[in-house]
């Protein structure tokens, strides 16, 4: 079939059909995402055959506070609701990494430099000895009959004496015991996340205990077991199941813990308890339960008796606690839905306050309401956050922080902030991975960077005067302009990120990517329905990547192929080019054929004609171009006809402005425009993406304008993550030249 097109509209899409550097950065995902099966669909949600395998633990452990250790020994019941029969089952052995000569040790990575600190190089080469690592001391059938097992670094191979078929259920038992890494030798990042602090003033210590029991690796459908090493770095990828934990540790101390306590007439005195249960009903302030003056006698006494705390947790995928006799403890009640008042709950030495009674539970309160809003209510009895120096770890119901004032209390904003934002973050982690169980061995930004966008949406909500440090794209830039050589893509496992860029890249470019997406590409409706709606489909779920992507893209009816592909799969930047910008107006038109023909110059200015000079302004004034009559040639078939003098009189006082842009960075983004007009006022102008479709490197678009504009600015709220501004602007601002420089600074 034919069509016949108008003169006007042929040489308008000339500049449209410039030569397009094409690299597929609008293609389709379909090749790179795994088949949609009956497990995952094509839409992102689970299917009907979607299964998840079990594992529930009866846990007994003692901490010896006099040795720092800690001995115990776990049932598991496993239950294997896979379509698959297992001869085998993998345990991770987190403590491993401690081990001498680990993987991990082996292959860290070091330098001498010119002057290094003690502490540094003690941690750096391992130079504090410490046997760590597990010792296993049995593995048995429900009989107890020894299975036999292997050990490979931080995994272990339990083989089974009958395949484990499915539908069926396997209970085997595990002894271990393992010493208590100090956390002040360890300051690596892969070996931080748990272990002892000493305080000399007063010769306590104060755990925090995590990665502490053998736990069971994933076995999903896509990838098998789940058995990477665990090199430090990436974090842990683990089954739900329900948790019966006994723990003895002196009679003295303070226990907080996944979970909520089972026998506090046991361990708590009469006043504690009656505080206790004042606490769940107390939504106004938290309620001191154990205070600073009950803390500060027990420090100065060591009890030698014994007492257990008993727990229960239902539907988690973990369990870690920590223990102290220097714990202040206060609680109080939150709404998040109907029916829902979890605890929020701090325990914190008398060394983090007046900071941590102050600003913590108050944190943990906003987390749990906004993370709630955005993804599902709270479903925990609990949620804790405990205070230990120099730390960010995350557990169910429980997180080690750190953020500590100065030894005669004060504090300064960054600390207070520091304090604030970390609380958030690692509470907000209950979410993400805790709840949407993402696999961190592998994708960090499912979780890492997914939470910390969440958190910035908490702190903005509950916050407003707090220094935003990862969301908003300006923060993102100096990453996005450093040497590519040290960027991975965020589509890459953990283990493989440049140490120095993990925290902007698996955090900040995941939360920057997703507040861009929220509020330039699709809008806060749109994206809040989709979010939310890929949270309840994947709660206590394990979703993947390809999970996110299409769930987001289904529940929001938005093609976001181009914006995954370019901020999770290539390390490209934004920067666009504000290159030109043309001023026309309509000349007196013509009215005859001949007349036509000598215009066809200003019909080619329209269209971006190649002859025309590139002005530096608008000084010169508008160029002028000719509006034609339609010949009746061009209206092929159609018989109606349009109005010549009446769209001729309509434009005829318009200003017309054909802008020239380029993407020198690579990256896809939507044009954020702001014209600045002759009367002063703005307006900004938001352009989709899909602008560069056809052309990723060079686009022309007209606009017609009723009043004059004396300058253009691209991105002019910086929410496109541009790493250059200079080219932004039209006209464009003169550097100062060296000697102008020279003359400012005399």
């Amino acid at each position: 079939m034919k069509y016949l097109v108008s003169f006007f509209m042929l040489v308008a899409s000339v500049a449209q059909a410039q030569q397009p550097t094409w690299k597929g950065k609008f293609e389709q995902l379909d090749q790179l995402l795994p088949t949609p099966n009956e497990y995952r669909t094509g839409s992102g949600s689970p299917g009907p055959k979607y299964w998840q395998q079990r594992a529930d633990y009866v846990i007994n452990a003692e901490l010896n506070d006099e040795n720092q250790s800690i001995t115990g020994s776990e049932t598991i019941t496993y239950y294997n609701n896979s379509p698959d029969v297992l001869k085998y089952l993998w345990v991770q052995l987190d403590q491993n990494i401690n081990t001498k000569n680990s993987l991990s040790q082996l292959t860290d990575q070091n330098t001498v430099i010119d002057s290094v600190t003690t502490l540094d190089l003690g941690s750096s080469l391992r130079l504090h000895e410490f046997d760590g690592g597990y010792k296993i001391k049995s593995v048995a059938d429900a009989a107890g009959k020894a299975l036999p097992y292997v050990i490979n670094e931080t995994m272990m191979r339990v083989d089974l004496p009958q395949p484990l078929k499915p539908g069926q259920q396997l209970v085997f038992s595990i002894g271990w015991s393992f010493n208590i890494n100090n956390r002040m030798h360890d300051m690596t990042p892969n070996d931080g996340r748990s272990g002892m602090e000493y305080f000399p003033e007063d010769g306590n210590y104060l755990y925090i205990i995590a990665q502490w029991f053998p736990r069971l690796c994933v076995y999903d459908d896509v990838v098998g077991w789940q058995n990477k090493q665990f090199l430090g770095q990436g974090e842990f990828t683990l089954e739900f199941g329900n948790y019966t934990v006994n723990l003895t540790v002196p009679a003295d101390h303070i226990v907080a813990a996944t979970g909520m306590v089972q026998n506090p007439k046991d361990v708590l005195t009469v006043e504690q308890q009656q505080r206790f249960e004042q606490a769940k009903t107390s939504f106004d302030k938290p309620v001191m339960i154990v205070t600073q003056a009950e803390a500060v006698v027990k420090e100065k006494t060591k009890a030698t008796a014994k007492k257990t705390w008993k727990f229960y947790a239902e539907n988690v995928r973990d369990f870690a606690f920590a223990s102290s006799r220097k714990f202040i403890w206060d609680a109080q009640a939150v709404k998040v839905g109907e029916g829902k008042t979890p605890l929020a709950m701090s325990y914190y030495p008398k060394e983090g306050n007046p900071l941590w009674e102050k600003e913590s539970t108050k944190a943990i309160r906003a987390c749990l309401l906004t993370y709630s809003k955005f993804s599902i209510e709270y479903p925990y009895p609990q949620a804790t956050s405990v205070h230990s120096a120099s730390l960010g770890m995350e557990y169910p119901m429980i997180c080690f922080n750190g953020a500590r004032p100065n030894k005669d209390g004060t504090y300064s904003d960054r600390t207070k902030w520091g304090l604030v934002g970390v609380v958030i973050h690692e509470v907000g982690h209950n979410f993400y991975p805790m709840i949407i169980s993402n696999d961190e061995r592998q994708w960090t930004w499912m979780d890492e960077g997914v939470n910390t966008f969440v958190q910035y949406l908490t702190q903005v909500e509950h916050y407003p005067d707090m220094p935003q440090r990862r969301g908003p794209a300006s923060q993102i830039v100096p990453y996005m302009k450093s040497p590519q050589e040290f960027q991975r893509p965020l589509m890459v496992n953990s283990e493989t990120v440049v140490r120095r860029n993990f925290g902007a890249e698996q955090y900040a470019k995941c939360a920057t990517a997703l507040n861009i997406l929220r509020e330039t590409v699709m809008g806060p409706e749109l994206f809040d329905k989709a979010f939310k709606e890929y949270a309840q489909r994947w709660a206590f779920k394990h979703p993947k990547p390809a999970d996110f992507f299409r769930t987001m893209e289904d529940a929001s009816a938005v093609d976001l192929d181009w914006f995954w592909r370019g901020w999770f799969y290539t390390t490209d930047y934004t920067d666009q080019s504000l290159d030109n910008v043309k001023w026309y107006r309509i000349r007196k038109p013509a009215t005859d054929v001949e007349n036509r023909n000598k215009n066809v110059k200003g019909a080619e200015a329209m269209g971006g004609g190649a002859g025309a000079d590139k002005p530096a302004d608008f000084s010169k004034g508008p160029e002028m171009f000719t509006v034609l009559p339609t010949d009746d040639r061009f209206y092929g078939d159609f018989r109606a006809r349009i109005d010549d003098k009446a769209m001729i009189s309509k434009l005829e006082n318009k200003n017309f402005y054909e802008v020239t842009l380029s993407n020198k960075g690579g990256l896809i983004m939507p044009v954020v425009i702001e014209w600045t007009y002759k009367d002063g006022s703005k307006e900004i102008e938001r352009i989709p993406a899909e602008i560069w479709r056809t052309n990723e490197t060079k686009v022309t678009k007209v606009f017609v304008k009723d009043k004059e504009v004396v300058s253009v600015v691209l991105d002019p709220k910086k929410e496109t993550a541009d790493i250059s501004e200079e080219d932004n602007v039209f006209p464009r601002v003169a550097k100062p030249s060296k000697f102008d420089e020279l003359k400012k600074k005399n």
